[in-house]
């Protein structure tokens, strides 16, 4: 029974996480038409993918009635640490001569597993199906 609670945890995040992705490629891409650098749409496009995928997944994913302050004040601290090397990394490779939408890609991906077992096993710990 676990493992398919598990199970469904991880197809509810990745469905939300497509949905959050599509607001952060779409935020990105109208960005990238204004500003050539590609550290300020990358950072405003994950701002609002971080909003919207942390409020769909606390409430659906993992039914959390925790503290919502302290677990976004949780999720800040992932993103403390992710969005700072990921800004520097994505920045390099520009400058190497990646395409931007190849580095978004990438990024995103790292993000959407590193955020699912950090919210899994740090952030909702001991409070799902709380709701």
């Amino acid at each position: 029974m676990k493992d398919n609670k598990s199970l469904w945890q991880a197809v509810k995040f990745t469905l939300f996480s497509i949905s959050a992705g599509a607001i952060q490629v779409g935020s990105f891409a109208i960005l990238e038409i204004f500003i050539q650098d590609y550290w300020i749409p990358y950072l405003v496009s994950l701002t609002l993918s971080i909003l919207w995928n942390f409020t769909l997944n606390r409430k659906y994913t993992f039914k959390s009635a925790a503290n919502v302050p302290v677990a976004m004040a949780k999720v800040f601290g992932f993103y403390l640490l992710f969005t700072p090397v990921s800004t520097y990394l994505g920045n390099l490779a520009e400058k190497q001569g990646c395409h931007d939408f190849l580095i978004l890609a990438v990024t995103m991906l790292s993000n959407f597993v590193l955020e699912f077992l950090f919210c899994k096993f740090v952030v909702y710990r001991g409070s799902e199906d709380t709701i």
